[in-house]
């Protein structure tokens, strides 16, 4: 039974990173699995690519956004804990 191909007509700068980190796990499937021709298995390595960096995009994000709230200063109520 070979995995469902991936739906590569959704743009992958619009995937959260969920949805793109999902869709990376099946295409990862079906390249292990091998790919009937070459042009098929270039089309999901391609795909896989641009997922992979839409997950490191949002990872990015993520950790940006958590070194802000690191740096930024205690409040009143944080200080009293």
């Amino acid at each position: 039974m070979t995995a469902s191909p991936p739906d590569t007509s959704t743009d992958v700068a619009t995937l959260s990173f969920e949805q793109a980190r999902d869709e990376l796990v099946r295409v990862v499937a079906e390249l292990e699995q091998g790919a009937p021709t070459l042009e098929e298995s270039l089309a999901l390595w391609e795909r896989g690519e641009a997922l992979a960096a839409r997950c490191e995009e949002w990872l990015l994000g993520a950790k940006r956004r958590l070194d802000a709230a690191r740096s930024a200063p205690a409040t009143d109520t944080a200080r009293e804990s």
